[in-house]
C-alpha cells in the first residue's frame, strides 16, 4: 500500500526505517521544512511533500502521523476526511479525540493511535506469565521512570520544542505512556491519587515530576513515579502477585521471575535488537512490531492494541492525577 509519514523529525525517520525494514509498501513523506524534507528525500529515495495537502493528493492509503502530540488531532481528521487510516504517536492531548473516533467510525477505517509498548517483548511476557498465574493474582505494583530532559534530544535545546510546553510536557507525555501499557497488564484504572510540581531547575514551565498512587480493575494497587531529572535514565517495574513476583528492568534488558513454589529467580533476558540500516537499534524491536501491527489492523488480519475510546481514558487519568494534586493542600506536616 501507499503510506504517508507526516513529520520527518527523529520520530518519523525512525517510524520510515521500520517501514523500510518491513519493506513491501510505496513510502513517502511531508515535511513543511525544506531543508529537513531534502535531507529525507535524499536518505530514503522518496518523494516528500511540503504541505498535508500535496501529501494527501498522492493517494495514501494509511498516513503515519509523527507531529508534535498537539497537531496529531487536526491531521488525523484530515486523513479521516479523504477516507485514509492514521497512526498517530502518543497521545498527550485529549481535545478533539471524540470527534476523531467519529470520523474514524463514519469513514470505515483503522485510527491507531501508538501504544508501542504494548508490543515491546518484555511487556508482553509479563502480560503472558500475568495470564498464565505464574505469580498468581497481581496485587501490587511499584514503577519508576526519569530521564534527564535535555538528554531526550541531545542534538536539539529542551527549551525549544514540545517537551517544554505545559500541555505537552515532557513528564505529562510520559505518563501516559506508561499507564498505557500498565493498564494492558493490570486492566483501566478506577481510582487515583496523585502529586505533581517543578523540583528542577531545568528552564522550562513544566511539571517535571508526577507522583501517583493507582488501584486498577484487576484489583492490583501500586505507585508510579515519572520525572524528567534523573542521570542515569531508569525504568523500572515491580509488579507483586500472591505466589510470586515480576521484575522488569529496561537497562538491564531482562525481566526476572520468582515463584514461591520454586524459590529461586529465573531471568527472562529481552531478543536482541532487530539489525537494519545504520546497523542494530537498540530497542527498535517494538517500533518495528507496532508498524506491522498497523498494517495487519488495516488489513483486517489483527485488531489494534489500543482503541480510540481507551486511548481517550488514558489521558482522562491523566487529567484526575493533575486535578488530585491540585486539590491536595500545601502545607508542612
Amino acid at each position: 500500500m501507499r503510506i504517508l509519514v507526516v513529520g520527518l523529525g527523529s520520530m518519523g525517520r525512525r517510524r520510515l526505517r521500520n517501514l523500510t525494514h518491513i519493506g513491501g509498501h510505496d513510502l513517502a513523506g511531508m515535511e513543511p521544512g525544506a531543508e529537513r524534507g531534502g535531507a529525507v528525500a535524499a536518505e530514503f529515495s522518496i518523494p516528500v511533500f511540503a504541505s498535508l495537502a500535496e501529501g494527501l493528493a498522492w493517494g495514501p492509503e494509511a498516513v503515519v502521523i509523527s507531529t508534535p502530540p498537539d497537531t496529531h488531532t487536526e491531521i488525523a481528521l484530515e486523513a479521516a476526511r479523504h477516507g485514509v487510516h492514521f497512526f498517530t504517536e502518543a497521545s498527550v492531548v485529549a481535545h478533539g479525540l471524540d470527534d476523531l473516533a467519529a470520523a474514524a467510525d463514519a469513514a470505515g477505517i483503522i485510527g491507531a493511535p501508538s501504544c508501542t509498548m504494548r508490543f515491546h517483548p518484555a511487556v508482553q511476557l509479563m502480560r503472558r506469565r500475568i495470564a498464565e498465574g505464574t505469580i498468581g493474582r497481581p496485587l501490587a505494583l511499584n514503577h519508576h521512570v526519569g530521564q534527564y530532559l535535555p538528554d531526550w534530544h541531545p542534538w536539539e535545546d529542551y527549551r525549544t520544542y514540545y517537551v517544554a510546553k505545559r500541555e505537552t510536557g515532557a513528564a505529562r507525555e510520559i505518563v501516559a505512556f506508561e499507564l498505557n501499557w500498565l493498564t494492558y497488564l493490570l486492566g483501566p484504572v478506577t481510582r487515583v491519587a496523585a502529586l505533581r510540581g517543578k523540583v528542577s531547575d531545568l528552564e522550562v514551565d513544566i511539571d517535571d515530576i508526577y507522583s501517583g498512587v493507582f488501584a486498577f480493575e484487576s484489583g492490583a494497587q501500586g505507585s508510579m513515579v515519572i520525572e524528567v531529572v534523573s542521570r542515569p535514565a531508569i525504568r523500572r517495574a515491580r509488579i507483586a502477585g500472591e505466589s510470586g513476583t515480576l521484575v522488569w528492568d529496561w537497562n538491564e534488558r531482562v525481566v526476572r521471575e520468582w515463584r514461591a513454589e520454586t524459590g529461586v529467580w529465573e531471568d527472562f533476558p529481552d531478543p536482541q535488537p532487530v539489525a537494519g540500516p545504520g546497523g542494530d537499534w537498540v530497542a527498535e524491536n517494538m517500533y518495528i512490531e507496532e508498524m506491522k501491527g498497523y498494517l495487519a489492523a488495516i488489513e483486517g488480519r489483527e485488531p489494534w492494541l489500543l482503541p480510540l475510546a481507551e486511548d481517550t481514558r488514558l489521558l482522562a487519568v491523566v487529567r484526575e492525577m493533575e486535578a488530585s494534586s491540585d486539590r491536595t493542600p500545601r502545607r508542612s506536616v
